[in-house]
């Protein structure tokens, strides 16, 4: 059974693999006609937090599954999600939080169907030496960021919670591979940044300081990490497929935080520009936020009562408004996504 598209929708989808084939970043198909071809957006370029998908794809569990893969580099949360929206990818990595903001200012036709990481990675990076060590020293700083990224869209639900005043903080909009060496020189006080990029800033810095890490999650415990996002016409009319898909690329998530460096070696395989020590790294980092200690849930698994928890800390940001507009139901499918 073949996905539906628009005939527009499917020319976007061919503009949008030969811009990543030009770039090296594509991965996939097979061209085993007996699949149902997908396409697949990271949640932000090919570092090495995104080597799951390139596991799934390397061991076989999308041919297992039935599915013909594409993964293309995403450029952050709300571009991933108005790609899914618009029918140029099927499947997408987003940040949970800043897609339930997105969502609230714009009715977009995606839902949530599992979680990569249980906890946020979302965070504000500095250096030692500099003039960022607590919360409260981003006031009248600049911070380096790609516009539309997590961090910059949940920026105030952390400033409200980590109790940041005086001067408001500055987002300087950055190209995203650019954003570790911006701060090395200085350019900019600090970076939006996963917590797993820690390795790559230090790397970048030619005096090799260490990394001055402000989480999000320090203060904001509840949020969820990456979701998986798909188009609401899939979850609707295609359930089955939406699980088995779900089921492939988390089996590939298992692997990956079971075994980092395999992982990282796949991802160079796909991605020739890959340090696999680099990548190592950020995915040893990243084992704690798929499964943080306490966690004895399925892999992926999504809590409506928590979910709703989240809508309720955004709506006392103002982040969410008016209050009550967001259900969960609105950015999850309970049914499809991971059960204990």
């Amino acid at each position: 059974m073949r996905f539906r598209r628009s005939a527009a929708a499917l020319v976007a989808v061919l503009a949008l693999a030969a811009v990543s084939a030009c770039n090296n970043d594509k991965a996939g198909q097979n061209g085993d006609v007996s699949l149902d071809k997908v396409s697949y957006l990271t949640s932000f370029g090919t570092f090495g937090r995104e080597a799951y998908a390139y596991v799934a794809l390397e061991k076989g569990y999308f041919k297992d599954a039935g599915f013909d893969v594409t993964i293309n580099p995403g450029s952050g949360t709300v571009d991933v999600l108005k790609l899914v929206a618009g029918g140029q990818a099927d499947y997408g990595i987003g940040d949970f939080t800043a897609t339930v903001i997105t969502l609230a200012k714009q009715k977009l036709p995606v839902t949530t169907v599992g979680m990569i990481h249980q906890r946020s990675l979302a965070a504000i990076v500095a250096l030692e030496g500099g003039s960022i060590k607590t919360p409260q020293d981003l006031a009248g700083k600049k911070i380096g960021d790609q516009p539309g990224s997590t961090n910059t869209v949940m920026f105030p639900v952390y400033a409200k919670a980590a109790h940041i005043t005086g001067a408001e903080t500055k987002f300087v909009p950055s190209p995203p591979p650019a954003l570790p060496q911006l701060l090395a020189a200085g350019t900019v006080d600090g970076i939006g940044q996963f917590v797993v990029g820690v390795p790559t800033v230090e790397k970048a810095d030619p005096k090799r300081r260490k990394a001055v890490v402000l989480p999000y999650g320090a203060v904001l415990p509840d949020l969820y990490g990456n979701a998986i996002i798909t188009r609401t016409d899939l979850a609707k009319d295609h359930p089955d497929q939406v699980k088995k898909f779900t089921g492939a690329l988390l089996k590939g998530l298992q692997d990956t935080i079971d075994d980092p460096k395999g992982a990282a070696t796949i991802l160079k395989k796909y991605v020739p520009k890959t340090d696999v020590d680099v990548a190592t790294e950020e995915l040893e980092l990243m084992k704690a936020y798929v499964k943080p200690d306490g966690f004895d849930g399925a892999l992926g698994e999504v809590d409506e009562i928590r979910v709703d928890k989240i809508i309720k800390l955004l709506e006392e940001a103002d982040q969410v408004k008016p209050a009550g507009t967001v259900k969960p139901a609105d950015v999850v499918d309970d049914a499809l996504a991971p059960k204990g």
